[in-house]
């Protein structure tokens, strides 16, 4: 079950990219990944029937323990995060809801970004204090408010970077070593930004969390998540995750695996789309406001030129009266599709009312709110960037947008 021994852990990341995880078969020797749909497996008699007692030297059983073909995503997502081991789930919030199992019980205090993905923020909001965990919220983008939150019981600090849906930044590397010094372990979700924009267990980061669904599948048919680490911590969360049973279906598996092969160069074409359509935003006469990481009018404009080595696709955008607009983009768009999610090969947008978010998901302070609204106003278009040639998606935007009212 380890890594492919005959890949060279000095290649690039396209290499890793197309080769990590699955080698030729060495009985058929088919060059594309297995797609095993087995839910069970021949095994000799003498192997035990407990999960509790699994190895990476055990064979596989039965899928809910362990299949060949996540496995072999498993294996590639390891080498492009730079981890010893990862474990794929159903859903990127199964893999969240499972990570935070793992790490902690009642009595333990958690440190989490108060800008996160809407549904890890309401769980926060409601269930895990319910069992007895406790959770500050603080803007993590801002490391004395991290410092100040840690406490002698804390045991994770929970970051997202990329922020969604604010593209705020957060320094991992100075925040990871305010939490090891206090004794924490630090979980990344790392959704928006994806490998190819950086690693953040090379910036001190314990555990990396993907949506695998979004960017590394890339095409918006296969839901999935995963978390990538450090072996001894990961054999336990592979165990919790095989008694909870949110495993990830082979097929999703395989689909996400045949995405994952282009991710280097979708990014970069996310990034130039990106790119250009936020420089065009960021001039036109109804735009209030353009966030986008890779421009220099982000307020994080430096951190992000020294953290990222992708700006990704995700851009946010605000103008007078969001609701009007996002009637116009239901109505008028052609191109680009008027939809939640992201990651995907064509380009989504969808309307995000501070209001609306500040009941539902962010039970923010004032203090907090003030400081959302800096970045979103009364709301924010998030859009995400596909692969469509940026021209078109300019034009389709100029033309949804004509008939509002100016920023």
């Amino acid at each position: 079950m380890g890594h492919d021994e005959k890949l060279s852990p000095n290649v690039g990341l396209k290499t890793a990219a197309v080769h990590a995880g699955h080698p030729p078969n060495a009985i058929t020797g088919a060059s594309a990944p297995d797609l095993v749909m087995s839910t069970t497996f021949v095994i000799d008699p003498d192997v035990a029937f407990s999960a509790d007692e699994l190895t990476d030297e055990s064979p596989f059983v039965y899928t809910r323990w362990g299949n060949p073909t996540v496995r072999q995503l498993e294996e590639k997502l390891a080498v492009l995060e730079g981890t010893e081991d990862c474990v794929c789930f159903a859903s990127g919030m199964a893999a969240i809801t499972a990570l935070f199992l793992h790490c902690l019980k009642a009595g333990d205090h958690v440190v989490m970004s108060d800008v996160t993905y809407a549904a890890a923020s309401e769980l926060a909001n409601d269930r895990w204090p319910h069992l007895g965990i406790d959770i500050t919220r603080v803007d993590t983008s801002d490391a004395e408010q991290v410092r100040a939150a840690l406490r002698p019981n804390t045991r994770l600090v929970y970051l997202e970077s990329p922020a969604n849906p604010l593209m705020r930044l957060t320094d991992v590397a100075a925040v990871s070593a305010l939490a090891h010094e206090a004794g924490a372990l630090v979980a990344v979700d790392s959704t928006f930004s994806t490998p190819v924009g950086y690693r953040p267990v090379e910036l001190g980061a314990d555990f990396v969390i993907h949506s695998l669904t979004k960017y590394i599948c890339g095409h918006g048919d296969a839901i999935g998540g995963s978390v990538a680490g450090r072996k001894d911590e990961l054999v336990k969360l592979r165990g919790l995750a095989i008694h909870v049973g949110g495993v990830l279906s082979p097929f999703n598996a395989w689909l996400i695996l045949r995405g994952a092969a282009t991710l280097p160069i979708r990014m970069a074409a996310h990034e130039e789309g990106a790119l250009a359509l936020a420089r065009h935003l960021e001039d036109h006469p109804k735009i209030k406001r353009v966030m986008y990481p890779g421009l220099p009018s982000h307020p994080q404009y430096e951190l992000a030129k020294a953290q990222l080595q992708n700006f990704s696709g995700m851009l946010t955008f605000q103008v007078a009266d969001g609701p009007a607009a996002a009637r116009l983009l239901s109505d008028r768009l052609q191109v680009i599709h008027y939809a939640v999610s992201l990651g995907h090969h064509r380009s989504l947008v969808c309307y995000l009312s501070t209001a609306d978010l500040m009941r539902s998901s962010f039970h923010l302070t004032p203090e907090q709110e003030a400081s959302y609204r800096t970045y979103a106003g009364d709301g924010i278009f998030r859009m995400s960037v596909g692969l469509e040639d940026p021209a078109d998606l300019i034009a389709d935007l100029d033309q949804a947008l004509e008939p509002l009212g100016r920023g």
